[in-house]
């Protein structure tokens, strides 16, 4: 007769194992004898190895029970489908490594590739890769509210970066990332991007998307946060004064 730890021993398993086994109903735990101790027979030491192989083989423990009664029929074919299930298992993990290994690719799993080549341009210009992957989650939200203004942004978007005060400006923006909100360089820097707004008016269509998106902007910093109120600020005044004339 062997104690719990020869027995686990025996096994090739854990103390704690064998009492999971017995909490679940696997292995039968015996009566104490007289001395107040659970001996276990040979028996009991065939099945915990039988268990712990079915177990080792990737077998749920919910099915190793019925493995285990099972006549050799029954056998076969609870293995085939415990096979079947496993492989399903597999495949699901095989999709989740290869859409893992698409991360990599970074902008390319979320974007077309269009608007890949607009970021990597802003980084060959030497804007900050902050501003880069606040302009990245900005087509990732028109794409989502809009997609049908996608083709025309690229366009646009390519078109102003054909521009070299467009690109001065983007610049510009990025350097002032880490400005005081009340710098007095950013009046400047409002002045010339009002300016800039005016010239390359652009359409309402894409209103929806345009609150997220300065939103977005401006939580990175205060200093973009007050460009932005400004600028909201001047055009709805020239809207009124449109409107009042």
């Amino acid at each position: 007769m062997l104690t719990i730890g020869q027995l686990a021993a025996t096994a090739g398993v854990t103390v704690r194992t064998v009492r999971h086994y017995h909490h679940v109903g696997l292995l039968p735990e015996p009566e104490r004898d007289a001395s107040g101790y659970r001996r276990y027979s040979a028996q009991a030491a065939v099945d915990l190895i039988r268990i712990r192989t079915l177990a080792d083989a990737g077998v749920p423990l919910a099915h190793i029970d019925t493995l285990l009664h099972a006549q050799p029929a029954e056998f076969d074919a609870a293995v085939t489908d415990i096979d079947a299930a496993l492989q399903r298992k597999i495949d699901q993990l095989t999709e989740y490594r290869r859409r893992i290994a698409e991360l990599a690719a970074g902008e390319r799993l979320f974007l077309p590739s269009e608007v890949v080549a607009i970021l990597d341009r802003m980084r060959s210009y030497g804007v900050s890769e902050l501003r880069v992957r606040l302009e990245r989650d900005s087509w990732i939200l028109m794409q989502a509210l809009d997609p049908h203004a996608m083709p025309q942004r690229i366009r646009e978007k390519n078109a102003g970066f054909d521009d070299p005060e467009t690109t001065r400006l983007y610049l510009a923006c990025d350097e002032a990332v880490d400005w005081d909100p009340h710098d007095p360089r950013l009046e400047r820097l409002i002045d010339d991007l009002d300016a800039w707004q005016i010239t390359h008016e652009r359409d309402s269509h894409r209103a929806g998307s345009r609150e997220l998106v300065s939103s977005r902007i401006s939580e990175a910093s205060p200093a973009w946060q007050r460009i932005l109120d400004a600028l909201a600020h001047r055009a709805e005044r020239r809207r009124t004064a449109g409107h009042d004339s």
